[in-house]
């Protein structure tokens, strides 16, 4: 997972889906870079993170 940090990503949640570059991977949340600003999202709501393609 670290592997994508600067990369592109969409996070899923319980929630919703998050799309947005990946800043930091911490214990307790996930903060990614979107068009909206920066976004906090606690670890865990989290169900995947994956790179998103093109």
């Amino acid at each position: 997972m670290l592997d994508f940090i600067g990369k592109t990503v969409e996070v899923l949640t319980i929630d919703t889906t998050y799309t947005g570059k990946l800043v930091e991977i911490g214990e307790t949340e996930v903060s990614i870079e979107s068009e909206l600003g920066w976004i906090s999202i606690p670890v865990e709501k989290i169900v995947s993170i994956t790179e998103k393609e093109g």
